[in-house]
């Protein structure tokens, strides 16, 4: 499955430290993330990490352009709701775009576990179906 990370600054030693205790599960996926968050995750972990650029410099973009494009199947996005963000109008549109093309999307630690507990189970094996049908074929 694709995967894409994204934390906000106050929020990037949280998901550091979420990824390095499911390492294991994140490990047989493909990774993408925002610039500084993967770089702060592969600097810890052994993971491999495909990096956009950062999301306020247009990361948040490209990965809303794989979700629009049905490329990416789980997004974690660790938000900061206490802290305006100069590209917020960026984000909206990718949680937006997750809503339209139902994309899972955590924005908080919480739903993150569950949904990485579901992925560690299989539990998301409609998405491969998702990837074999163009729509209207199911």
């Amino acid at each position: 499955m694709n995967i894409a990370l994204i934390a906000h600054d106050r929020k990037k030693d949280e998901m550091v430290n979420f990824i390095i205790a499911y390492e294991t599960v994140f490990e047989n996926h493909i990774l993408y993330a925002t610039g500084t968050t993967g770089t702060r995750i592969m600097d810890v972990t052994k993971l491999s990490i495909h990096r956009f650029m950062s999301g306020p410099l247009g990361g948040d973009q490209q990965i809303g352009a794989m979700v629009a494009t049905n490329e990416m199947d789980l997004i974690i996005f660790l938000r900061d709701p206490l802290m305006a963000q100069p590209h917020e109008p960026d984000i909206t549109a990718l949680l937006r775009l997750c809503d339209v093309q139902g994309i899972p999307c955590a924005t908080n630690i919480a739903t993150a576990e569950i949904l990485v507990k579901a992925l560690e189970r299989g539990d998301f094996a409609w998405r491969e179906l998702v990837h074999k049908y163009k729509p209207g074929e199911l």
